[in-house]
């Protein structure tokens, strides 16, 4: 595996609530979490960096490495980390009504476990077909479920930042985790809403076929987002199957 990530503050914001880390177990398998603040003053801050550092750091010191235990593992722990995040913002003022998006993704040879709550996605590339594993725990999602509006429309919708779902805003953290095989050369990519508002999943998927190194890619992603405007903080991390079976 090969993976590369970057985070942005944007062109309109004065801080940058998005929060990216890779962290790896004592069985050598992989964590990469990416998490959007949400919340007035400080809140957003403050809830993805609890996220994110707390499941890194606590992942650190497991020892598995089987899937069935990455997804009894990281239920435990986005359960307990909600209520960590609703603790923290009970003791503070300043902290009150803050939440995080977040997207995680355990990584082995041959399958992914991806937990997702809120708008932050994660896809993959393979064969050069871009397909969005997640579901966006959003209001215009909703609508587009419903057959209200469009995905087109969704896109540009006023409300399309309006999220009913994340870490820290209710007791109940009602989270996805899915697990999905993964064959050499596929790429998967975790980002935030700050990508996927000013670049489209077309040009997303050009990116990921270059032949630039991950590095490169992430850069690009970044850059294309502040060109389209950079409305939001931009954070992307791509991780690179370079191991387990080909494709049949």
């Amino acid at each position: 595996m090969e993976v590369a990530y970057r985070t942005a503050i944007g062109k309109q914001r004065a801080d940058n609530q998005d929060y990216v880390d890779v962290f790896t177990n004592q069985a050598g398998q992989h964590l990469a979490l990416i998490a959007d603040g949400i919340g007035g003053n400080q809140g957003g801050d403050v809830a993805s960096a609890m996220a994110v550092s707390h499941l890194g750091h606590a992942f650190e010191l497991t020892e598995w490495a089987t899937t069935q235990d990455a997804r009894a593992w990281i239920s435990h722990q986005i359960t307990a980390e909600n209520r960590s995040i609703i603790e923290k913002s009970n003791q503070f003022a300043d902290l009150n009504g803050m939440g995080t998006t977040l997207v995680a993704a355990v990584y082995f040879t041959n399958e992914v476990v991806i937990a997702s709550i809120g708008d932050s996605r994660a896809y993959l590339l393979r064969d050069g077909q871009l397909r969005q594993l997640t579901e966006d725990h959003s209001l215009v999602n909703e609508l587009v479920k419903r057959g209200e509006i469009s995905r087109q429309a969704a896109r540009h919708h006023p409300q399309k930042n309006v999220i009913i779902r994340s870490l820290g805003i209710s007791s109940d953290a009602n989270f996805d985790l899915n697990t999905y095989p993964l064959v050499l050369n596929d790429q998967l990519l975790l980002c935030t809403d700050g990508l996927t508002n000013m670049v489209d999943d077309q040009q997303i998927a050009t990116v990921l076929m270059s032949h630039q190194t991950p590095d490169e890619k992430c850069d690009q992603l970044v850059k294309m987002a502040n060109d389209a405007g950079g409305l939001d903080n931009i954070t992307v991390l791509i991780v690179t199957a370079n191991g387990g079976k080909a494709a049949s």
